[in-house]
């Protein structure tokens, strides 16, 4: 019965923080816009402008509302461009072969390949989905209402864009912040396992699991780079990124996921080594295995505290490299210890850089 209590607490715990993320809260934001936009198209068309073909207003407010103002500029010229070329080329084609199977073949032909077009490689279906609507509800009767169509959906995407633009225009930095700060977490909690793995005598066997983890965070790095690459998108026409009492530059994001990527190659090299090494870590001598361990662990557990900093390790490492040098340790060892002193004085370097970084300290 606890457990049950436990688990449902648990799940109902993850559905909160899911819903409290920065991206969900956008998503769903921009969900409400779009249907309030198709809504608000669909009154426009019909109690104000009274136009023939009211439902393409609140279709094209749908499509219009992106996740980002500037996608929403260039998706929304898209369809206007993709919808004047429908009803162009339903008129030519109609005026040319007259109504009937060949000539809806010959407009659905010809909008597809144009869909194949750079310009219109996004909405550029919607040329044969207009000409298609155009030609098969009496075309021969509504010629006068080719301009109506037009407007129908020139209004949807003039209120879909006027939508996404005045209406919280979104703005995905949060998001961006949120994966480096948990990337850092995760890297932490690596090197914190890999010190109190080295202290058992199955280290070689793990090494092997904390390679694989490496790759773990280089796919949340990568997961990273495109929510920088969207947070980027985000500001371009976007009013907020002005307004902003915290404005992002993005190439700052892309500095801290470099240097991340850094810091991840070195500890997948401190895994490796111990992977590849001939000797064991319980075989190290103690003069280098426990104070390297020590100040391994205390990196890692810095490294997954927002909050720390881990300049003060730079000077531990550089005493140990200074007590090892004077101090007659196996020389078969040395190539071993050299790499792991420099792995982790990269890591440091790398991590105190992250840290110290505008867009996550702020």
């Amino acid at each position: 019965m606890n457990l049950d209590v436990s688990r449902t607490a648990q799940g109902s715990g993850q559905v909160a923080e899911r819903l409290a993320a920065p991206a969900t809260q956008t998503d769903l934001l921009q969900i409400l816009k779009a249907a309030a936009a198709a809504v608000a198209a669909w009154v426009l068309a019909v109690h104000v402008l009274d136009l023939s073909q009211p439902f393409l207003a609140p279709w094209s407010a749908l499509l219009t509302v992106h996740a980002t103002v500037y996608r929403t500029f260039r998706r929304g010229a898209q369809s206007v461009l993709a919808t004047s070329l429908g009803i162009a080329l339903s008129f030519g084609v109609a005026q040319a072969l007259g109504l009937g199977a060949l000539s809806l073949g010959v407009a659905l032909l010809i909008g597809l390949l144009l869909a194949r077009a750079g310009v219109l490689r996004e909405e550029g279906v919607t040329v044969a989905t207009t000409a298609l609507f155009v030609l098969t509800t009496g075309y021969e009767h509504q010629q006068s209402m080719l301009l109506d169509r037009f407007l129908d959906t020139a209004v949807g995407v003039g209120v879909g864009v006027l939508a996404n633009l005045v209406i919280f225009p979104p703005l995905n930095d949060r998001s961006a912040e949120q994966q480096v700060d948990r990337i850092n977490v995760k890297f932490g909690d690596l090197l914190t396992a890999m010190a109190v793995g080295l202290r058992a005598p199955s280290a070689d066997a793990e090494s092997a699991s904390w390679i694989e983890r490496t790759r773990e965070v280089d796919a949340d790095l990568e997961h990273a780079w495109q929510l920088v690459r969207h947070a980027s998108e985000s500001g371009w026409w976007n009013p907020r990124r002005r307004l902003s009492r915290r404005p992002r530059d993005p190439t700052e994001y892309e500095q801290v996921l470099r240097r991340l990527e850094e810091g991840v190659a070195h500890a997948r090299s401190m895994a490796r080594t111990v992977h590849e090494s001939s000797r064991s870590a319980d075989a190290w001598d103690e003069r280098f295995r426990g104070p390297w361990l020590d100040l391994l662990a205390e990196v890692g557990a810095r490294v997954a505290d927002p909050d720390a900093e881990v300049a003060g390790c730079r000077q531990q490492v550089t005493t140990l490299t200074r007590v090892l040098s004077l101090d007659e340790l196996r020389d078969l060892q040395w190539p071993t210890y050299g790499t792991l002193i420099s792995n982790l004085s990269h890591i440091i370097d790398v991590v105190d850089d992250v840290a110290t970084s505008r867009p996550v300290r702020t």
